[in-house]
């Protein structure tokens, strides 16, 4: 398959209900054999691992490349002087930053329309919402600056807003807007950022004030703290959040993303953390050893591994930093990996460095 033919498919693919585990075992196979051909570095990785479309037989068997290779490589089957964007990681002052490349952003556009529709809206068509983060006219290159534009302009009413100006968040409009929901009753939701929630709540509380929003509002936010904000333990975190603008828990909705993927994971709600993630079914989650690849019994921790078809244009399948435990649904986020979990990271990335590089 070409690359028009891969887009085709999956924009087919996406919004079906009811498929089946060999529908996606087969996208995946044929989206594998598209990357294995276009995208010279993940070759070499999967030849390295002795990994072949001719050998590859099931989608679990397909490589997943370490996510730090985005900071030390180039991969996209696109020549990426000719894409529509680039996505980057956020990263602090003088580091590297890992580049995501997207020839069109109609799969990236389907992908997070159908999942937030069934994940975050539960039913309605549209909700008044404040985004506690910059749009992507500000943040061209940010994946969540476009998540929160397009979710904003698709589910959101006309008088949603991103409540931010020069000085950062516009806590007199902001406030404006959440004292209106409580007097009409209009379910309103808050989008943003992990830490700027915190910083909302470290405002509310200096202000003392607190707010009752409707029944149906909704609170999203993603991404940690990343040293942006004081640390927060995360029943502390939707305590507060519920006590603050009398949204429940399990109203408060977490989203686990990342720029290296297409598609995000949800929760369905907070009311006990870890809360359990879970994808659309377009995407599968593996949960391994990271010094054997191998996958670990159901309740054990291991690392992350995501295979996500959406993310067609580079390597679906990324081997993450993250820490997570299977269970029935989906998986438990425990964080970054720590001991011989992230050295077992790290000899993966040296591998595969090995294997793109030693052709050059």
């Amino acid at each position: 398959m070409n690359e028009a033919a891969i887009i085709d498919a999956l924009l087919t693919f996406l919004p079906q209900q009811n498929t089946t585990e060999d529908d996606f075992n087969r996208l995946a196979l044929a989206i594998f054999a598209y990357q294995f051909e276009h995208n010279s570095s993940y070759r070499r990785f999967a030849l390295q691992r002795g990994r072949t479309p001719f050998t590859v037989k099931h989608w679990r068997a397909i490589p997943a490349i370490p996510i730090t290779a985005f900071k030390d490589l180039t991969l996209s089957c696109h020549d990426i002087e000719d894409v529509e964007a680039v996505f980057m990681t956020s990263g602090t002052t003088g580091t590297v930053k890992g580049c995501s490349y997207h020839p069109t952003l109609d799969v990236w556009k389907c992908s997070m329309t159908h999942n937030f529709r069934q994940r975050f809206m539960a039913g309605r068509e549209r909700i008044r919402m404040g985004i506690l983060f910059p749009d992507n006219t500000t943040l061209p290159n940010s994946s969540l600056a476009h998540y929160l534009t397009l979710a904003k302009h698709t589910f959101g009413t006309a008088d949603s807003a991103v409540m931010l100006n020069d000085n950062g968040l516009d806590w007199d409009r902001l406030f404006a807007a959440l004292e209106q929901a409580e007097t009409s009753g209009e379910p309103y939701a808050l989008l943003g950022a992990s830490y700027s929630f915190v910083h909302l709540l470290d405002e509310l509380q200096r202000q003392r004030r607190c707010f009752a929003l409707p029944e149906g509002s909704r609170i999203l936010d993603t991404g940690g703290f990343k040293g942006q904000s004081r640390e927060i333990e995360a029943d502390d975190f939707y305590n507060a959040l519920t006590h603050a603008l009398g949204v429940p828990r399990e109203q408060c909705i977490n989203m686990y993303g990342m720029t290296e993927l297409s598609s995000q994971f949800y929760d369905n709600g907070n009311i006990e953390c870890p809360s359990v993630k879970s994808g659309p079914h377009w995407i599968r989650t593996r949960v391994v050893n990271p010094l054997t690849g191998e996958e670990v019994p159901e309740g054990e921790v291991g690392v992350l591994v995501h295979h996500d078809l959406a993310h067609f244009n580079s390597a679906s399948a990324l081997l993450t930093e993250d820490a997570g435990v299977a269970v029935e649904g989906g998986f438990l986020l425990l964080g970054r990996v720590t001991g011989a979990d992230a050295k077992g990271c790290s000899l993966a990335m040296a591998e595969f460095l090995a294997a793109a590089q030693g052709a050059q």
